[in-house]
């Protein structure tokens, strides 16, 4: 199953780039999908796709939610954090991991260090203490 959602994501990506649903470029992205290398030794399971897909999901709001508190109350402060990657990541996981952290406006990974590390950069309303 989680193949699957590799090769769907990988499908997406794609098409994202390509912004073209011809027969060619449909022929294309799956020869791509599917000559990419595999799965790596560390295996995601349906549990982790599930979780980091309803965090896209919650996060739509909490980006629009952050954008007008942008607009109307200013973040003048900006701070850079470290963040650890959660256990067992396959780079299709962390890749939606990054996709998550730089979708809200408030935040945006500027960084993956290969030691399970993400450096976020933070925009925030009031310096924390």
């Amino acid at each position: 199953m989680v193949a699957y959602l590799n090769l769907i994501l990988r499908l997406a990506i794609w098409f994202l780039l390509t912004a073209n649903f011809s027969l060619a470029n449909i022929i294309i992205g799956v020869s791509i999908a599917l000559l990419l290398p595999g799965l790596p030794k560390v295996s995601g399971t349906l549990k982790d796709w599930l979780r980091v897909l309803w965090e896209i999901i919650v996060a739509i709001p909490q980006a629009y939610i952050e954008a007008f508190e942008i607009i109307f109350r200013p973040h003048k402060y900006e701070e850079v954090t470290l963040e650890q990657v959660k256990p067992r990541r396959t780079p299709g996981l962390i890749f939606l991991d990054i996709f998550l952290i730089t979708f809200t406006p408030k935040t945006i990974v500027l960084k993956y260090h290969e030691a399970g590390w993400y450096e976020v950069h933070w925009v925030r309303r009031r310096k924390k203490v």
